[in-house]
C-alpha cells in the first residue's frame, strides 16, 4: 500500500459503483454498491476506459473509498474475466467534457427554452466518442488526452470536421484557437487510430467547392480516415444567425456531387468513402442507396442507412406476415382472435411520412387490420425539424387528442432515446398512454409493429388508472 500516500486523492471523485454483476470478481472480493473506485494497480482511474485498461492484468489491487474509509482489495483475475462493475457515469473526473466552440448551427444553442438542463450541455468529450460513437471536434484535447488515446489505443474515434480549411473551420466553429484538423487526423493516423468523420453542410458556407475540397483532403488519409458522413444542417425556429436548411434543388446538387465522387472512389479505392445521410435523399425526393452501397458501415445513429434498413427489413416482415396467415383466409374469424388489436395508429414526423404511409397501406392489406398514419409537425422546434426522433411529446399528444385513434398507438422509439425512456420534453410512453387512454407501443421497424400486433412486443404501455 505504499502508493496509497503517493496518490493525490483529495479531489478525486472516483467511480461510484451502481451495480455489481452476480458471481463476478467484484462480488467475490466484496465490493459494494456505493463504493468509489479510486485506483487500480497504482494508477488513478478517471473513467471506465481506465478501468478496462488497468484491470486487464491478472493480479489486481483496487483502492476503494467507502464512506470515510480507504480500503485496498487484492484479486486474481482469470483470463477474460470481467470485473463486473457498473458506474454512475462513464467518466469520473467530470460528467462530460464541454465544447469550447460556438458554432452558429449548434443544435444545443437552438433548443427551445425551459426544458431539462442536459439539453443545453454542449458535449465534446473524446471518451464518449470512443465509448458511444459521439462525434467530437478535437478542439479541446490536452497532452494527457493524446497520451491516453495512444497508450490505450482508443480507436475508432468519431470526428466532426465540417471543413478542412483551417481559416474557414475556425470561422465555422467560431473558435480562433481551433487546431488544424488535418494535422490532428494525421497524428491519429500515425498512432494507428482510425476515425469516422462527418461534414455538417450549411448552404453558402461550407458546401460547393469547400465540401469537395474537404472530401479530397480527407481521402488522402484513407483508410485510417475510414468514412465521411455528409450531414445536412438542422435549423430550429429558435436559431438566431440567419442560416437556412437545404431546399430540394440544393439537396439534389449535393447528392449529384457525392455520387460522382463515389463512382471515382469505388474505382480507385473499392469503397464509396463519402456517404450522404438519409435526409438528403428524402428532401431531394430520390431513392436511398442499396445496402451494399454503404460499405458495411454501421452509422445508423448518424442518420446513415436507417431508411434502407427500414425498407429491407419491411420486405422480410411482409414474408413473415404471409407465412403467419398460411392456412387461414383473410375473413376467418379465428384471425381476429389471434391478433391483439383490430386497428393501429402509427405516428411519425414529416420527413418519413411518405415512406411510412406506403408501408402502412401494404401492412393493412396483408394483415386485414385498419392502419392510419398520423403526421406530427414539430411545433416546438419548428417545421424545418422534420425527423421523428426530435418530435416533442407535447406536439404528439396534441395531435393524438384531436384524432380518432386505433386500438393501439405506435410511437417512434427514437422519441424516447434516453436512458430514462423519456422524450425531449420529459414525458414517458406510460404518461402518453395514460393521457390518451390507449395502449402505446414503441417501434423502429415494421417488424416491431407486427410484434405488437401479435403479442410479442415487450415495449407496450397500457394506460393506468390514476389514483
Amino acid at each position: 500500500m505504499t502508493y496509497f500516500t503517493e496518490l493525490d486523492l483529495s479531489s478525486h471523485p472516483g467511480g461510484i459503483i451502481t451495480n455489481i454483476t452476480e458471481d463476478s470478481l467484484a462480488q467475490e472480493i466484496d465490493l459494494r454498491i456505493g463504493d468509489q473506485l479510486l485506483a487500480i494497480n497504482e494508477n488513478k482511474v478517471e473513467d471506465v476506459i481506465d478501468v478496462r485498461f488497468y484491470s486487464a492484468d491478472e493480479d489486481l489491487e483496487l483502492l476503494i473509498r467507502r464512506g470515510e474509509e480507504y480500503l485496498l482489495f487484492e484479486a486474481h483475475r482469470d483470463y477474460g474475466q470481467d470485473l463486473g462493475i457498473d458506474f454512475q457515469h462513464p467518466t469520473f473526473d467530470t460528467d462530460i467534457r464541454r465544447c469550447n466552440n460556438v458554432c452558429e448551427f449548434c443544435f444545443v444553442l437552438q433548443m427551445a427554452p425551459r426544458y431539462r438542463r442536459t439539453l443545453y450541455i454542449k458535449d465534446d468529450d473524446y471518451r464518449y466518442s470512443f465509448l458511444f460513437g459521439h462525434y467530437v471536434t478535437l478542439t479541446n484535447l490536452t497532452d494527457h488526452d493524446w497520451w491516453k488515446i495512444e497508450t490505450m489505443g482508443l480507436s475508432p474515434l468519431y470526428v466532426s470536421v465540417h471543413v478542412t480549411d483551417l481559416e474557414l473551420r475556425r470561422r465555422f466553429l467560431r473558435n480562433n484557437d481551433a487546431p488544424d484538423i488535418l494535422d490532428q487526423l494525421q497524428r491519429l493516423a500515425s498512432i494507428g487510430v482510425k476515425t469516422h468523420t462527418q461534414l455538417v453542410i450549411v448552404p453558402g458556407l461550407n458546401d460547393g467547392k469547400w465540401m469537395e475540397r474537404s472530401i479530397a483532403d480527407l481521402k488522402k488519409l484513407w483508410p485510417t480516415v475510414s468514412s465521411i458522413s455528409i450531414v445536412p444542417v438542422g435549423i430550429t425556429r429558435h436559431h438566431r444567425y440567419g442560416l437556412k436548411t437545404h431546399d430540394q434543388s440544393e439537396a439534389r446538387n449535393v447528392l449529384s456531387t457525392i455520387e460522382k465522387l463515389q463512382s471515382e472512389f469505388r474505382t480507385e479505392m473499392g469503397v464509396g468513402f463519402a456517404q450522404a445521410t438519409d435526409e438528403w435523399y428524402l428532401v431531394a425526393g430520390e431513392e436511398v442507396p442499396q445496402a451494399k452501397d454503404y460499405d458495411g458501415l454501421q452509422l445508423h445513429e448518424n442518420g446513415l442507412g436507417m431508411v434502407r434498413l427500414f425498407l429491407d427489413e419491411w420486405k422480410a416482415v411482409q414474408e413473415e406476415i404471409r407465412t403467419w396467415f398460411t392456412g387461414f383466409s383473410q375473413s376467418d374469424t379465428l384471425l381476429k382472435e389471434k391478433l391483439d388489436y383490430d386497428s393501429l395508429t402509427l405516428v411519425t414526423g414529416t420527413l418519413f411520412w411518405r415512406n411510412l404511409r406506403l408501408a402502412a397501406d401494404r401492412f393493412a392489406e396483408l394483415s386485414n387490420v385498419a392502419v392510419s398514419v398520423l403526421l406530427v409537425e414539430n411545433a416546438v422546434l419548428g417545421p424545418s425539424i422534420t425527423v421523428a426522433g426530435l418530435l416533442m411529446a407535447q406536439d404528439v399528444l396534441a395531435e393524438l387528442k384531436s384524432t380518432d385513434l386505433g386500438d393501439l398507438v405506435v410511437l417512434p422509439r427514437l422519441m424516447f432515446d434516453h436512458p430514462d425512456l423519456i422524450s425531449l420534453d420529459d414525458l414517458s410512453p406510460q404518461e402518453i398512454a395514460n393521457s390518451i387512454n390507449r395502449p402505446v407501443a414503441l417501434a423502429d421497424q415494421m417488424g416491431d409493429v407486427w410484434d405488437a400486433l401479435t403479442g410479442k412486443s415487450n415495449v407496450i404501455f397500457n394506460p393506468m388508472t390514476q389514483p
